[in-house]
C-alpha cells in the first residue's frame, strides 16, 4: 500500500489488518513510517518499506523486494501523492510536470511492473485513491486536476486492458476528507479569513449535502470492498466518494 502511513492510506492499511490481510505500507519518511508502525502495531502481518516512487526504478525495486520478501501482491492501493494548489496565473510548464511527478508518475511507476507479474498469475486488484479535482477543474488546482484526471483515464484503460488477465482495476475519488493534509489546509485557509479553524471547518461542512466531512475510515470502508469479492464485477469504474458535493451523470 503506497501512502500507507498516513491518512486515508493509513486507515486503509488499519482496516486491512483488523480484515486479516497481510499488509506491507510504503512512504518516503522514516519519521511517518515509525509513526504508522506505532500506531498499527510492529509485529507481522505487517511490514513496512521506504521508496521515493518518483524514481522509476526505486519502485520497480519495491515491487520486487516486497514480492521477494512477504510473497505476491494481491491488493495494490495506491494512495500517495498530491500536486500543491497555486491560482492559475501562477501555473508555469515547472508546476504542470511537477504535478504530474507529485501524482500520477509515482502511482504508474508501482503499476507498471506489478500489473504484469499480476497478469502472469491470472488475478490481482488494483485500487486508486485519486480525487475529485480530476472530474471538477477547480482554477486553483488545474496541475493537480489534470494528474487526478490521467490517473482516472489510466484506471479505466488498464482495466480493460488487462481483464482479460484477471485483474481488476478501479480508482476511488474522496471529496474534503478529514486528515492532518486537510486540517492544515483549513488551519491556513481559517488565518488567511481572519476566522477561528472550527468555524472554517463548520462552512466547509455545510457545503456538503451530507452535512459533514468524510473520515479517512469511511473511504477506506469503498476501498476495501472494492478490493474484496463482494465487488468481484466491479471493474473500470471511477466512484465519487463526495456526499453528494459534485451530483452529476455521466
Amino acid at each position: 500500500m503506497t501512502g500507507g502511513t498516513r491518512g486515508i492510506g493509513l486507515a486503509c492499511a488499519r482496516l486491512y489488518l483488523e480484515e486479516g490481510a497481510r499488509v506491507t505500507i510504503s512512504g518516503r519518511s522514516e519519521a511517518s513510517r515509525d509513526a504508522a508502525l506505532a500506531t498499527l502495531g510492529h509485529a507481522p502481518p505487517l511490514h513496512a518499506h521506504l521508496a521515493d516512487r518518483a524514481d522509476a526504478d526505486a519502485a520497480r525495486q519495491l515491487v520486487e523486494t516486497v514480492e521477494a520478501q512477504h510473497g505476491p501482491i494481491d491488493i495494490l492501493v495506491n494512495s500517495a501523492g498530491a500536486a500543491q494548489r497555486r491560482p492559475f496565473a501562477e501555473l508555469d510548464a515547472a508546476t504542470w510536470h511537477a504535478a504530474l511527478d507529485a501524482k500520477f508518475y509515482p502511482y504508474i511507476h508501482v503499476i507498471d511492473p506489478l500489473i504484469k507479474r499480476m497478469a502472469g498469475r491470472g488475478r490481482g486488484v488494483i485500487i486508486n485513491v485519486v480525487g475529485m479535482g480530476g472530474k471538477f477543474p477547480r482554477v486553483t488546482h488545474l496541475a493537480g486536476g489534470s494528474a487526478n484526471a490521467a490517473l482516472m483515464l489510466a484506471t479505466a484503460g488498464l482495466a480493460a486492458a488487462y481483464g482479460p488477465s484477471g485483474i481488476r482495476v478501479n480508482a476511488v475519488n474522496p471529496s474534503a476528507t478529514i486528515t492532518d493534509r486537510l486540517v492544515g489546509g483549513m488551519r491556513a485557509d481559517a488565518r488567511q479569513r481572519g476566522v477561528s479553524e472550527e468555524q472554517a471547518l463548520r462552512e466547509a461542512a455545510a457545503q456538503v449535502p451530507l452535512g459533514r466531512l468524510a473520515t479517512a475510515e469511511e473511504i477506506a470502508d469503498t476501498v476495501v470492498y472494492l478490493s474484496s469479492p463482494r465487488a468481484s464485477y466491479v471493474s473500470g469504474a471511477i466512484l465519487n466518494v463526495d456526499g453528494a458535493s459534485s451530483p452529476a451523470v455521466v
